[in-house]
């Protein structure tokens, strides 16, 4: 039975990615802080499902917290590490800055010293299409230049990508960073577009729509990025003996056992197409107060996710109104409204 350390665990995509991978026989240690920046009774029953799995050890402490990471870490004996935690959301990132910093580069850093210290299969780790910043041509290929971060939350994103390139060439780490976009779905954050949109909905009240609706993402449902992930992972990078061994469109490093790689629905969606779905979900119209651009956000982000295809064989496609649909669903039972 692989071993499968995966921080992050009881969050959004950690719980569908420990619950896909318990689904197919892994061993699946989870690494958690269970921090307040949301409903923590969200977290907890994320996690009590997970641990009616016996395949599934739960540790609850922060990534920043090196003694209790080592802990965990040396007692699940991983073979494959997958590390989700961080600290979310483009927007918070303008009120509480050191909070990314203290998560994402320090906590990533104190994870990637274990793996360089006991070795490991595979390192995946998660980035974000925000990396992209301020770059217009679309779709994004993870081999376009990513030099113009908009907000804090992007650039520690794009830290941990050039630390990773970084340890796998010094340590021969297979790593991969994969990079999201605009996941949604069943069990999502409070914090998240699609559950503000839907709570006020049915409460009543109108969601703020910002850039007055002229937004556009690649809206990817969660179960379609997990088992992107899942796939990835039966695929290490391996460090090229020739540059020109690298085929064109792969973003594998020349210097190291490293790639990045899109998981996105290859599809841009108009933000109004999005509500509508959800409206027609409800079966209710939604109230919408309408915006000017949030500071640091982008008008559009589209995936080319051409090499996630040809690596793993799978492409994301649920289509927008499925998911949303799905959601809806979700929320409904899980708050019996």
């Amino acid at each position: 039975m692989r071993k499968v350390f995966v921080t992050g665990s009881a969050g959004f995509i950690g719980f569908h990615l420990s619950r896909l991978l318990l689904e197919e026989g892994f061993e699946v240690a989870g690494f958690d802080g269970m921090t307040d920046y949301y409903d923590v009774t969200l977290k907890q029953r994320r996690q009590q499902m997970l641990l009616q799995n016996p395949a599934f050890t739960a540790h609850e402490a922060m990534l920043e917290d090196q003694d209790a990471l080592r802990r965990a870490y040396e007692s699940a004996a991983p073979d494959v590490v997958v590390h989700l935690a961080a600290q979310a959301g483009v927007r918070y990132s303008l009120e509480n800055p050191r909070a990314y910093v203290e998560s994402n580069i320090l906590g990533t850093f104190n994870l990637m010293e274990l793996t360089r210290e006991h070795g490991v299969e595979h390192l995946l780790m998660a980035s974000t299409s925000s990396v992209y910043g301020a770059n217009e041509d679309m779709p994004f290929r993870e081999t376009d230049q990513t030099e113009t971060q908009m907000t804090l939350y992007a650039a520690t994103k794009k830290a941990t990508e050039s630390m990773g390139h970084s340890y796998a060439h010094l340590w021969n780490i297979p790593t991969t960073m994969f990079r999201f976009f605009t996941v949604y779905g069943p069990w999502g954050r409070p914090d998240m577009a699609l559950f503000k949109f839907v709570k006020a909905t049915l409460e009543g009240d109108a969601i703020d729509v910002y850039n007055h609706g002229r937004m556009a993402r690649d809206f990817t449902y969660v179960t379609d990025l997990v088992r992107g992930i899942r796939l990835l992972i039966d695929t290490p990078p391996e460090r090229p003996e020739n540059r020109e061994d690298i085929a064109e469109g792969d973003s594998l490093s020349p210097a190291a056992p490293f790639r990045t790689v899109n998981i996105g629905n290859s599809d841009k969606v108009g933000l109004e197409e999005f509500i509508t779905a959800m409206e027609d979900a409800l079966g209710m119209s939604a109230k919408r107060n309408y915006m000017e651009m949030q500071k640091g956000d982008v008008p559009a982000t589209w995936a080319d996710a051409s090499l996630l295809q040809d690596l793993t064989g799978y492409r994301p496609a649920t289509p927008v109104p499925e998911g949303v649909a799905k959601f809806v669903e979700w929320y409904r039972d899980y708050y019996k409204v």
